[in-house]
């Protein structure tokens, strides 16, 4: 596991910056501390940090094929390396390391951008071929690394692991997309392809990019289908459970190929959960398995992880997360993630993957689960909302129901009833996948129009949300099948992963997400979603597949994520932080929303009428992450 960068100049007029380019690699040591390497000409420099994990002695980057014509710097780990390797030996090629980088390279040279479909793995790569005079650039299947690039005027390619590696190179400006913010405004994320800053782009999961002197050629080598699923006839879920085990099985088997120790993330659901009971079956030696547990009682979960762990035999850790150890990293978001990011769960997720990286360098994860199996309650949720707006009449809709919720008291202690109902009413009346995200995210178009000040609504009308797109590339027919597509290709990259990538990275620790691993990706997608939602049980099949090899009340417990009190922090600890980052005077320096608007959700916030906690939280961590980036006393 690395972090990459480079800077390509197809003019090659004059050497390239060394000094530039080590300054961009100094950037992302977290996310290699082990070794530096980098290949520079007139033409390309490329630099690599490296978290040595396989192959610890040779697997030194930036690698060369055997003519030195091309050189490849690479983030992530094909789990299948060992067979490719093989295989391109019997086919003639020479290999110097033992690494699964070089194995990419050979491939590459073998299939050209083909070489991408014989991969089974997390990756982001960049591969300067000098013959072609060409830049490549290839992110994986699912989204699970990431890579950033901008492209100058005068047709420069900076890439990198990361935004702060592009923002250590000072031809990049810090110009603020505001479509972008606009899109952050609604969904709690910039989604790909955009990035905060103008200009500054993602690769596209299964996307590959092509950059030479004659222009750039974006190339799509994998596309995610629910044409199966609703094609085949009636199914019986025996016929498939014992088939997903397996599956899932498999992908955790070559998902622990590595020379140093693997351990697990265990947060007691049944994820997570599913992956310990497998791995415990395939790692020879007792598996080492990590837990965060919360001291305020309502969020602490830490027990079922407990039970799983003496239920399957692993060396247990468990860290105890105080309200002041979560409340200390607030103003070091901005650090952990480069961009404005309003999940809350990055927070404990970056505190246990510094906790599991005291004993190892790699862990096993459960994310995916929820996307690939309709894990959310949100796929219930518009399941229900059809029977209301079907059966309750349109006056209490129209007039009753608005009426209560207007008169319902905000509680910070628990997840209020206020804040519930006000979601989920308010996806009455309104397209799938619009309703989907109304439902996720923070601000809708319409609060929006009075947050916004005047000279940046224009925005309102000229953004083309990344879910619009989705919409139409999708190939499912069923709403549900819609949503878990929307979900894949938003939520799950641009929140789930991107979390998990920086927070994980940060620490120096790699996590590998078998759930994810492409068979099982198109194993679930081909499921009938009956098989997945059936009734009220989320993640059916799932839950068959593992019935009698995890505790009943592991299995049936409902979801749970890391979740954290931010209605009470920005009431209390967090207030003072809000008040100086929503203040009239900063609000009106920067020039981006209405002063006024954000008083009124303050005040209604600390008056416990209405809770505005995410709304709230969307502006903070905006706002604590334009005074790091974009203040200029701060870059």
């Amino acid at each position: 596991m690395c972090g990459i960068c480079g800077i390509a100049d197809f003019s090659g007029r004059r050497r390239l910056s060394r000094e530039v380019l080590q300054r961009m690699n100094d950037a992302m040591t977290h996310r290699g501390p082990d070794e530096d390497g980098f290949y520079l000409t007139n033409k390309v420099g490329l630099g690599s940090r490296r978290l040595s994990i396989i192959d610890l002695a040779g697997g030194r980057q930036p690698i060369p094929n055997e003519t030195k014509s091309k050189w490849i710097v690479f983030n992530g780990e094909i789990y299948n390396y060992r067979d490719l390797r093989a295989y391109l030996q019997k086919r003639g090629h020479e290999f110097n390391t033992h690494s699964d980088t070089e194995v990419i390279l050979h491939l590459y040279e073998e299939y050209g951008l083909d070489c991408v479909q014989y991969l089974d793995g997390i990756f982001a790569f960049a591969i300067w071929d000098a013959d072609e005079e060409e830049l490549v650039l290839a992110r994986d299947r699912m989204g699970i690394k990431p890579l950033y690039y901008t492209r100058q005027p005068d047709g420069k390619i900076i890439f990198g692991s990361e935004m702060k590696v592009l923002l250590a190179n000072p031809r990049v400006e810090r110009d603020l997309d505001l479509i972008a913010l606009n899109e952050y405004l609604s969904y709690e994320y910039v989604p790909t392809p955009r990035t905060i800053i103008r200009d500054v782009w993602r690769v596209r999961a299964g996307h590959i990019l092509r950059f030479s002197a004659r222009g750039v050629d974006d190339v799509a080598y994998e596309r995610i289908s629910f044409r199966q699923s609703e094609s085949r006839p009636p199914v019986d879920w025996r016929d498939y459970a014992g088939n997903l085990y397996q599956v899932l099985g498999e992908a955790v088997r070559r998902e622990l190929v590595s020379d140093v120790p693997v351990g697990v993330l265990l947060s007691g659901g049944i994820d997570s959960s599913t992956i310990a009971a497998m791995m415990v079956k395939e790692y020879p030696g007792t598996v080492e398995s990590f837990t965060i547990g919360f001291d305020e009682g309502s969020f602490n979960e830490a027990q079922h992880a407990r039970k799983v762990a003496q239920h399957l035999g692993t060396n247990h850790n468990e860290l105890i997360l105080t309200s002041q150890m979560a409340l200390d990293l607030v103003r070091e978001i901005p650090s952990l993630v480069d961009e404005p990011f309003a999940d809350s769960s990055l927070i404990p997720t970056f505190l246990l993957s510094r906790f599991a990286r005291q004993k190892v360098k790699v862990v096993l994860g459960g994310d995916g689960g929820d996307e690939l199996f309709a894990g959310y309650p949100t796929l219930l949720a518009h399941r229900l909302i059809g029977y209301y707006e079907r059966l309750v009449p349109w006056s209490v809709r129209a007039y009753v129901a608005p009426y209560l919720m207007e008169r319902l008291a905000v509680s910070f202690d628990n997840i209020s009833l206020d804040f519930r109902l006000r979601r989920f009413l308010g996806g009455r009346g309104v397209p799938l996948i619009t309703r989907h995200h109304r439902w996720l995210g923070s601000f809708v178009d319409e609060e929006k129009e009075s947050l916004l000040q005047a000279w940046t609504r224009p925005v309102l009308r000229d953004t083309y949300y990344q879910s619009y797109q989705h919409a139409l590339e999708c190939d499912a027919e069923l709403p549900l099948n819609r949503v878990l597509y929307d979900d894949q290709k938003m939520y799950l990259e641009g929140d789930i992963l991107y979390k998990v990538d920086r927070a994980s990275m940060a620490a120096s620790l790699e996590v590998r997400v078998p759930i994810l691993n492409r068979e099982v990706v198109r194993f679930a997608n081909d499921l009938p979603i009956n098989l997945k939602l059936r009734g009220r049980t989320s993640k059916f099949l799932l839950k068959k597949a593992v019935r009698g090899r995890l505790p009943d009340e592991i299995i049936n417990r409902p979801k749970k994520g890391f979740n954290m009190p931010v209605a009470h922090w920005l009431a209390s600890d967090l207030k003072e932080l809000l008040l100086d980052m929503l203040s009239p005077e900063r609000l009106a320096r920067q020039g981006y929303f209405e002063p006024a608007c954000v008083q009124n959700l303050l005040d209604d916030h600390f008056a416990h009428r209405r809770d505005n906690r995410k709304l709230l939280w969307t502006l903070l961590m905006f706002q604590v992450w334009h005074e790091k980036y974009m203040n200029q006393e701060t870059k």
